[in-house]
């Protein structure tokens, strides 16, 4: 099963590496890792996702409960959340499939953040889901270069 952990920790050298050697260690691949300071300097929030047996990903969990630098742990997966990633695709379209890029980046509600001579390159933020469409329909279209965050994600609210 596929798991979305956030992780606290402090924003020290070295926290990260021992956040993974725990994947490492026991031969987890981690599928995506997205790691930036909060709103406090001090603080780091790892998004991490992985997949694997739920009972070994509870043991991963408190192990990193336990572990010096880490403040909170939150396994997102069973929670509603917001997820988020960002993609960068460089396209490098015919003269005749130019104006169907900037279709397609207005139906996907992207950004067009560089326009080259022969190129353009695109922003878009969305869903997993949302991202893999964008690329796509945009590979026959000239599609060279693609670069994308790892996934980040906030617990929602919960309603009264």
């Amino acid at each position: 099963m596929r798991h979305i952990i956030s992780i606290l920790v402090d924003n020290e050298p070295g926290v990260l590496a021992r956040v993974s050697g725990l994947f490492t260690a026991r031969g987890f691949n981690i599928e995506s890792l997205c790691v930036a300071e909060t709103e406090n300097a001090s603080y780091s929030r790892l998004t991490l996702v992985t997949s694997g047996e739920d009972w070994i990903i509870d043991q991963i969990i408190k192990r990193f409960e336990n572990m010096i630098n880490v403040i909170k742990v939150v396994d997102l997966t069973e929670s509603e959340s917001i997820q988020r990633e960002l993609l960068i695709a460089k396209v490098v379209p015919t003269k005749t499939s130019r104006s169907e890029v900037l279709r397609v980046a207005d139906i996907f509600r992207s950004n067009v953040i560089d326009v080259g001579p022969k190129s353009y390159t695109l922003e878009l933020t969305g869903t997993k889901d949302k991202l893999e469409a964008f690329v796509e329909i945009l590979r026959p279209l000239g599609l060279k270069e693609v670069t994308r965050t790892g996934l980040v994600s906030v617990a929602r609210e919960k309603k009264k």
